[in-house]
């Protein structure tokens, strides 16, 4: 064999090695990479079909104002400065109520009567008293008249030295005496006739009469009840008749946060919106700003007399007011109000910033607000939300941009 054939055998076939079947090794990675893909494939499908329960709200516009903008919005209720809860001046039994809810009465009109007939027996009894008393004053008076004509008579004839010094002492020890008596019987009767007043006053407390002029808002006895002037504490025995309201002195009462009230002053010009007739905006005026804070809710509160007296302002209404710029431009046209009004529950911090999630195709979007005032438990968004947008309420910690959503709508 030559060198050339030597060679041959030893030159190595590069064709020859990369034929047959691949190692082990290389398919398991495959299979490994494979399964990992299709994983992250199946989790991402699976996120994206799971929807996230949220409860949601309609942003809704301001109120438009009529009066000039806006400077601090506020809600509250409508309070009476004028109202009291009648009770009888003793305790008795109920024998007649004449009032019902809703009913109008003038000062002096009779709401109920008690029990009087103790009163009136011990009022016949005082005037039996004053009758008794009188006739002893005619018998110590006529006694007395006696008494001084037997005095003058016994001096008469002690001048004709005809009686004794002793006759006539004595005759007028009992003229003295007869006067005391007269002056004793007289006092007696202004006694009995102030007796007698205190009996017809007693009389009087048995009958309940309106204080001033209202409309009866609660009836809270019925005949046959006790009622006390003053609370016995077990609650068998009642403390009113009934509760009357003078609608005239009707007015609102607000709590604005201490951190704004620098833009109320009193006189200023406010309209107020009752929740009942959300069309009908109330002229109204700052009475004054009540020289306290409350310390819990760090609020002041404004008290906000009504322009306008209708039967429709009830107390205890809850009503909405926006306290007016004040100035020369306050009546001149004015933009509307910007932004629209959220649930304060709506809006969450997120890195520093205050943010909303809107539901948007399905899914949640999440922006970034500007906020204004509060009205209520609802927010004045600025910028970032549009009304008609659907926000969500208490979003949950978990929820991402993008997240899809089940939407439960609680209101707009």
């Amino acid at each position: 064999m030559d060198k050339s054939e030597l060679l041959k055998q030893l030159r190595i076939d590069r064709d020859s090695r990369d034929e047959g079947p691949p190692p082990r090794w290389r398919l398991w990675i495959a299979l490994g990479v494979a399964l990992l893909a299709a994983a992250a494939l199946a989790a991402w499908l699976f996120g994206r079909a799971q929807s996230v329960e949220v409860t949601t709200a309609t942003a809704r516009a301001l109120p438009a104002v009529s009066g000039g903008t806006s400077v601090l919005d506020a809600t509250g209720y409508v309070t009476a400065r004028r109202q009291a809860t009648v009770s009888a001046k003793i305790t008795g039994k109920v024998r007649e109520v004449l009032i019902e809810e809703g009913q109008a009465v003038e000062a002096g009109d009779v709401l109920a009567r008690l029990d009087d007939s103790e009163a009136r027996v011990d009022v016949e009894l005082r005037r039996a008293q004053v009758a008794a008393a009188r006739a002893q004053l005619e018998e110590a008076e006529a006694t007395a008249a006696n008494a001084r004509r037997e005095y003058g008579r016994q001096q008469e004839l002690a001048a004709l030295k005809l009686t004794s010094a002793s006759a006539v002492d004595a005759a007028r020890a009992a003229a003295e005496a007869s006067v005391a008596r007269v002056s004793s019987q007289r006092s007696a009767i202004r006694v009995a006739e102030e007796a007698l007043q205190a009996a017809l006053v007693q009389l009087d407390n048995t009958i309940v009469r309106a204080p001033f002029g209202g409309v009866v808002t609660v009836k809270a006895a019925q005949p046959g009840e006790m009622i006390s002037p003053i609370s016995a504490g077990g609650g068998s025995i009642r403390t009113g008749i009934g509760t009357i309201v003078d609608m005239d002195s009707l007015e609102i009462e607000v709590d604005v946060s201490e951190s704004y009230i620098n833009r109320v002053q009193p006189g200023q010009k406010v309209e107020a919106v009752l929740n009942a007739y959300p069309e009908w905006r109330i002229p109204a005026s700052v009475i004054a700003i009540v020289p306290t804070a409350d310390r819990s809710k760090a609020t002041v509160k404004v008290r906000i007399a009504l322009d306008v007296k209708d039967p429709r302002i009830v107390p205890e209404m809850g009503v909405r007011v926006a306290f007016l710029e004040s100035g020369e431009s306050a009546g001149a046209a004015q933009p509307a109000p910007r932004g629209v009004l959220v649930p304060a529950a709506a809006i969450r911090q997120d890195s520093g910033k205050d943010v909303v999630f809107v539901v948007k195709d399905g899914h949640a979007e999440r922006r970034a607000v500007t906020l204004g005032g509060s009205l209520g438990e609802e927010r004045q968004v600025q910028a970032g939300v549009s009304a008609g947008d659907t926000v969500i309420v208490e979003a949950p910690a978990t929820l991402k941009d993008g997240d899809a959503v089940k939407v439960e709508e609680i209101g707009g």
